[in-house]
């Protein structure tokens, strides 16, 4: 499984580079704190799998990149070969870049 560090993350984010970032979490999670990422919660990824991108970097994030795993595993069942884990998901971002975003 491909991984991307929250610093090349963010490095992508800045350069404006074109790529997705999905957010697997749950609704509730999601409304707590999010980096802007497109809301698909990891039980629905496969049925929502035509909103993501098959033609350029996907990076998929949880709260600490577990659920993302799983997502990406699901999803390259499907044939999808673009996908990155965030290492560390949203509680690496806070740790490396924002100390006060409000985590559960």
């Amino acid at each position: 499984m491909k991984e991307i560090t929250v610093e090349e993350l963010k490095d992508k984010i800045d350069n404006n580079e074109d790529f997705q970032l999905i957010d697997v979490r749950e609704e509730f999670e999601y409304e707590t704190s999010n980096i802007n990422g497109e809301h698909i919660p990891l039980a629905d990824v496969v049925l929502e799998q035509d909103k993501i991108s098959r033609d350029k970097p996907v990076v998929i994030h949880c709260r600490s990149g577990k659920r993302s795993a799983q997502a990406i595993m699901l999803l390259e069942q499907e044939g999808f070969d673009n996908l990155y884990n965030l290492q560390g998901g949203i509680l690496a971002w806070r740790d490396a870049f924002d100390p006060d975003m409000q985590v559960y």
